[in-house]
């Protein structure tokens, strides 16, 4: 056990449970906002204008036109209609694109939100905001963006597919497992940590095997916050570094880009994160940890390949080198060679393997 750590509780209101969005109006009165504009996807529109209904006089529109990687352009858009509206809150749902737009007008503004989540992509518990400007995505930590409330509604991620949940879940997964071997981490976040992935291994299966499994979707999204939760708490580190890059350079789907890479960057690091990686193995029931959450996506349907994801495999380079030039602490250091066998083999499918330094 680490013997010298610090632990900083996050702020947060959690509302946790089914049918939980009921008391949407209700919590937006507690955090006193009296004109919330609530923040949606094109293709949520409709679960945006339940929501405002739910409001009533508290409500001051809809904005549905978040996007993925939150690109910056769509921020000022958003703030224009926010201040059109003479709002003075938003309330976010949907998965990280929708909560990356209400936090980065936090950011901007300073008003409170509320964010009900519908995926398992875990944003809504950190003060971290990743956005992207002129094919960049850079992260930004601030407790100005972390969420004052968040409602879980179980009731909600029904109607996420299946094969959405099991990427979705991966990327949680993927939360926690950096966090056993962040710079910063701490006994507390540890025990959040696996069992955050525990319970995301044995609910995730359950899901794809049957979407409307009600113990497998309240275990799924339980678990989700737990890794939102540890998230929040530690710095990232490579696997985060390499995803942020693929993101912001191809504009590939969040989710998957999680999936695809943990198992690599999981390898990377084994011996240099023995304990950490031990830990990871434990909770998904694998003694080979890197090759256990290959196998695992495979088990679910995620996609293993970067290349089926639209990504030119010259786009290798780019990312060696941005990786290369703003590095993330890490508890490996950073290798040209080995980072770059490593997303190769994320391109092409292959099973992850440790590379030693070149």
């Amino acid at each position: 056990m680490k013997r010298t750590f610090e632990y900083n509780g996050l702020p947060a209101h959690v509302v946790f449970g089914y049918s939980t969005i009921d008391s949407v109006r209700a919590e937006v009165e507690k955090l006193g906002v009296k004109r919330a504009i609530v923040l949606t996807t094109p293709e949520f529109e409709d679960k945006g204008k339940q929501i405002a209904d739910l409001l009533g006089s508290l409500s001051a529109g809809v904005y549905p036109c978040a996007k993925m990687h939150t690109p910056v352009a769509v921020t000022e858009d958003a703030i224009a209609f926010f201040q059109a509206r003479k709002a003075d809150g938003t309330v976010a749902i949907g998965g990280g694109s929708t909560i990356g737009l209400g936090k980065a007008i936090a950011l901007r503004t300073d008003c409170p939100q509320l964010v009900i989540p519908t995926t398992y992509a875990g944003s809504e518990m950190s003060p971290y905001l990743g956005q992207t400007e002129h094919g960049v995505k850079t992260t930004i930590s601030s407790r100005k963006v972390l969420p004052e409330t968040v409602i879980y509604d179980v009731a909600l991620t029904h109607t996420l597919p299946s094969r959405f949940a099991a990427a979705s879940g991966v990327n949680a997964i993927a939360h926690s497992a950096e966090a056993l071997y962040a710079k910063n981490t701490n006994p507390v976040v540890n025990l959040m940590a696996a069992e955050g992935i525990s319970v995301l291994r044995e609910a995730l299966p359950k899901i794809v095997a049957n979407p409307e499994d009600r113990e497998g979707r309240f275990n799924a999204l339980y678990g989700a916050w737990l890794c939102s939760i540890v998230q929040g708490q530690v710095s990232m580190a490579l696997h985060h570094k390499i995803c942020h890059a693929l993101g912001g350079s191809f504009n590939l789907p969040h989710a998957d880009i999680h999936a695809n890479v943990l198992p690599h960057a999981i390898a990377y690091n084994s011996k240099a994160a023995v304990a950490a990686v031990e830990t990871i193995a434990n909770s998904i029931g694998n003694q080979n940890a890197a090759l256990g959450l290959y196998n695992f996506n495979l088990e679910i349907g995620v996609y293993t390949s970067l290349k089926d994801l639209g990504m030119p495999e010259s786009g290798i380079e780019v990312i060696v080198d941005q990786i290369m030039n703003t590095p993330y602490w890490n508890p490996r250091k950073m290798n040209r060679g080995a980072l770059t066998k490593l997303l190769q083999r994320v391109w092409i499918g292959e099973p992850p393997k440790y590379d030693p330094d070149q």
